[in-house]
């Protein structure tokens, strides 16, 4: 199974070595939890936004994936950018994905309350909406149990450290798994007919 992971920072493994990176602990869980063979991309990029991650979409669709983690939308909302544009990017981004036909998790982030109450609510919504709109998987909070614990991020307080993306992992790596049992049951499906 051929999964690219797209996104910004919290995926592309910001100030971890390699082999700490999600990529990596994806890889070795999807292994031994799920007995899955991966070759997991990190075609993820530090300060991405939903438009630069538009800008580069099918140039990292060349080749072929069966899956492609898509969670983009953090730096969009640091910068305040409008979640109806934010929304927009990632709907083409999707559309593109979809064009490969290839499986999608979208994965979502949350925005922090001091943004006001009608910014979070729109920005958080937006995942929901989009996930509901394309019909596939969400992953409601990439860093669910992670943010705000100082024991499972950097010093910055923003990016999971090692033992942050062994959680992430774990918890993604389940999301994963639902695909492929997915897409095993549809190619049994059409075996039958």
């Amino acid at each position: 199974m051929k999964i690219i992971l797209y996104g910004d920072s919290l995926m592309a493994g910001y100030g971890l070595p390699e082999q700490e990176h999600l990529s990596s602990q994806l890889e070795i869980d999807l292994k031994f939890k799920y007995n899955l063979d991966t070759q997991i991309i990190n075609a993820s990029v530090s300060g991405d936004t939903s438009s630069s991650a538009l800008n580069r979409i099918e140039w990292t669709l060349q080749g072929n994936s069966d899956l492609v983690i898509l969670c983009l939308g953090a730096n969009d909302m640091l910068r305040g950018i409008d979640p109806n544009i934010i929304k927009n990017n990632l709907q083409k981004i999707i559309n593109k994905i979809q064009k490969k036909n290839a499986y999608i998790i979208l994965a979502g982030i949350q925005a922090p309350e001091f943004y006001g109450v009608k910014y979070k609510k729109k920005f958080d919504e937006m995942y929901f909406e989009l996930s509901n709109e394309n019909h596939i998987l969400l992953m409601p909070f990439l860093l669910e149990g992670v943010v705000l614990n100082p024991s499972l991020n950097q010093l910055d307080g923003k990016h999971p450290n090692f033992e942050g993306i062994k959680m992430i992992s774990s918890n993604l790596s389940k999301y994963i798994n639902k695909i492929h049992i997915q897409k095993k049951n549809i190619t049994s499906m059409m075996m039958i007919f």
